[in-house]
């Protein structure tokens, strides 16, 4: 077998982290302060300090939350290059700037197209980097403290990097189906439907689910929320733990709030060799996938599966020569239950699989800081496996609605062939054109309900949403009247198969039962 060739071959070799919880509001970071931060740590760890910063290629720093479409404010726009303000804060400078779209993928995703970028002799380091200081902004918002430190325009537009197509149509946003809050609860009825199970019985499973990962979050340092919730704890509804969107009271919902950084150096091996970084710090990844499910929720082919998590599932281990049986460790993403189920059924991973579902805590308990959650995730998974040298990981990230997919497999066991990837688009079309229900934005007529869900606010429910098909199989989305009795009839029987009409009533489709 001819050498490799070290310069082709894409190595992770430093990682950090950073929680800031409980300081005085004057002394907080601003986002590029923490992000900054997290990056400085990540550098410490490949043992080799600001040299590792030596010519970098390019800083590719992950989309800040106030910069998504879904949540116009006064911060959107507040930093017009963000990474070229954090190359300032180090004092350093690298040859390209990108900046990423929405997405909970997106650390993932840059993993593996950086990896790629290296492959290919086309860039020989990154900083990836992230974070958010939503706790603090929000402070500042209800104390009117100043926020002038929180703008910059070092001059420059950064490269953007991701799909920037919004979630969903203006249809759905119509129908108040724009946050994750409101469209995972629908995915997580249809999954009670499809494992056969009624409400209670599917309730106490999400208790049993999420628990353990609360248990990590209780040894993890860097944990928003370091606390051990039972099952019962988690499911039961009351003034502390009310529901956002049925079925899921609050804390089984993945809370953006907090002040959490995470940052990743990536290079070739001959690079970090060439610095003087131990190959202890190296972790290689050794399969990778990226695709998207078909896009609009109204599209989907059905509400319990995701095809295209099943697809990457199956190139990642494929290109690392493995099964998932081989993998030791996994971080499922788990911004709400139903991602979590989905993502284990198509990969092959048991719901209570002994192996945990997370190295960090989750996203509901560890933090869940918008896009930049993964890049945690990956982090934990390099300090894992340096601890635990040869052994495998496996982390697959999320973005929108079940829409966005990217997987990883890491291990600090090196490369033995190049490094190559399959092209994802080779593979993508084939998944979106995969048959799905015709969607009629207007309905009338005989209805049965696909799948369901009630939105409350801090006094109740407020309305309930239908997705459902005609007689003739069109699909439909649809609001319910403003009725105690039929919120009653939604929370508390499963729904779904049962029938009622649809009316369309000035543009807006109203079901009854």
């Amino acid at each position: 077998m001819s050498k490799l060739d070290e310069s082709r071959i894409p190595v992770l070799v430093g990682c950090g982290q950073i929680t800031e919880k409980n300081v005085e509001l004057q002394d907080a970071r601003n986002p590029v302060e923490m992000i900054s931060d997290s990056a400085r740590l990540a550098a410490e760890d490949c043992g080799i300090g600001d040299k590792a910063f030596t010519s970098l290629g390019a800083i590719a720093t992950m989309g800040l939350s106030v910069d998504a479409a879904v949540v116009p404010n006064p911060l959107t726009g507040s930093y017009a290059n963000l990474p070229k303000s954090i190359a300032n804060n180090l004092g350093i400078e690298a040859e390209e700037y990108f900046y990423s779209t929405t997405g909970g993928n997106t650390p993932q995703m840059l993993v593996n197209k950086f990896s790629e970028k290296i492959a290919e002799g086309i860039i020989d380091s990154v900083l990836l980097c992230g974070g958010e200081a939503l706790n603090t902004m929000m402070q500042l918002f209800n104390t009117g403290g100043p926020l002038e430190t929180w703008f910059d325009s070092p001059g420059g537009e950064p490269t953007m990097i991701g799909d920037a197509r919004p979630a969903g149509t203006d249809l759905e946003r119509g129908y108040n189906l724009s946050v994750p809050s409101n469209v995972y609860p629908l995915f997580e009825n249809a999954l009670q439907h499809h494992y056969g199970r009624n409400h209670k019985e599917h309730m106490r499973k999400l208790g049993e689910l999420y628990s353990p990962l609360s248990e990590v979050a209780v040894d993890n340092p860097l944990s928003w929320f370091p606390q051990k919730r039972t099952p019962e704890e988690l499911i039961s509804v009351n003034e502390k733990n009310r529901y956002i969107a049925f079925p899921y009271p609050k804390l089984l919902n993945s809370i953006i709030m907090v002040n959490q950084s995470a940052s990743i150096i990536m290079m070739s091996l001959q690079k970090a060799k060439s610095l003087g970084i131990d190959e202890n710090c190296m972790v290689y990844l050794h399969g990778c996938g990226d695709a998207n499910d078909i896009w609009d929720i109204s599209d989907r082919i059905n509400y319990h599966s995701s095809p295209a998590i099943r697809r990457i599932g199956e190139e990642a281990l494929e290109m690392a020569g493995k099964t998932i049986d081989d993998i030791d460790y996994l971080d499922i993403y788990s911004c709400f239950p139903s991602a979590v189920q989905i993502a284990c059924d198509e990969l092959g991973i048991a719901h209570d699989d002994p192996r945990g579902l997370t190295v960090t805590g989750g996203l509901p308990y560890f933090g869940g800081p918008g896009n930049n959650y993964t890049m945690h995730a990956i982090a934990e998974m390099m300090n894992t496996l340096r601890a635990n040298p040869g052994k495998y990981g496996l982390l697959n990230a999320n973005g929108w609605f079940i829409t966005k997919h990217s997987l990883g497999i890491y291990s600090t066991s090196p490369i033995k062939t190049p490094w190559k990837r399959k092209d994802p688009t080779s593979y993508q079309q084939e998944l979106l054109d995969q048959e799905s229900p015709n969607f009629v934005a207007e309905a009338n007529g005989n209805a049965t309900i696909e799948t369901f869900t009630v939105l409350f606010d801090r006094t109740g429910p407020e309305h309930g949403i239908v997705i459902g098909r005609l007689d003739s199989g069109n699909r439909f989305i649809a609001k319910t009247k403003q009725d105690n009795a039929i919120f009653h009839t939604m929370t508390k029987g499963n729904i779904i198969g049962k029938d009622g009409t649809v009316e369309c009533v000035d543009g807006v489709n109203i079901f009854s039962f």
